[in-house]
């Protein structure tokens, strides 16, 4: 590998690893207006358990299949659901990108290689935990696992064509608020 070859990678992995900080800089920061514009229009976000997941079954905690249905449940989260007042921290590791799946997990085009490879497509993985801190001061470890994540080049960022959030967990002890 020469070095322009080897900045190309680091250039990549910088803007993976800046699209990963920044969602959950934005889920930390409860700037959840924003969370839809890290999703292509035509997206899909799940949260499912491990469990499910292994399974095959489609459904999850939360499914929404388009930016707008996202949308609809940040407006549900500021204007209809009544919860106590928590805080998130994200902590994201260990992200990599994987051979590009075949089929896509989203249904879409994307410019994919003979070699299963894509400028404008990727395969990413990577491990996630939340600690919930409530106005009390408790902390507790909210959640656990993994994200199985599609994400796609647009003119101006990458953003997520299809989002897993699988817990390791199939337990939540409250109410799934915040995505």
């Amino acid at each position: 590998m020469d070095l322009a070859e080897i900045a190309q990678e680091l250039k990549l992995r910088l803007e993976i690893e800046t699209l990963y900080t920044d969602y959950a800089a934005c889920l930390d920061n409860d700037a959840l207006e924003r969370w839809p514009d890290f999703f292509t229009e035509q997206c899909r976000y799940r949260v499912t358990s491990a469990e499910n997941y292994e399974a095959g079954l489609p459904l999850g905690l939360i499914y929404a299949t388009s930016r707008n249905m996202l949308r609809d449940r940040v407006s549900a989260l500021r204007d209809a659901n009544i919860y106590e007042p928590q805080r998130y921290r994200h902590l994201i590791s260990g992200i990599r990108v994987v051979p590009l799946s075949l089929p896509p997990p989203q249904a879409g085009e994307g410019g994919v290689g003979a070699d299963g490879a894509s400028a404008d497509a990727l395969d990413v993985r990577a491990n996630f935990f939340v600690v919930r801190t409530m106005q009390d001061g408790g902390m507790t470890l909210f959640a656990a696992g993994r994200y199985i994540d599609r994400i796609e080049r647009t003119h101006t960022s990458w953003k997520f064509a299809s989002k897993d959030v699988v817990l390791d967990s199939r337990q939540i002890d409250t109410l799934l608020a915040i995505p």
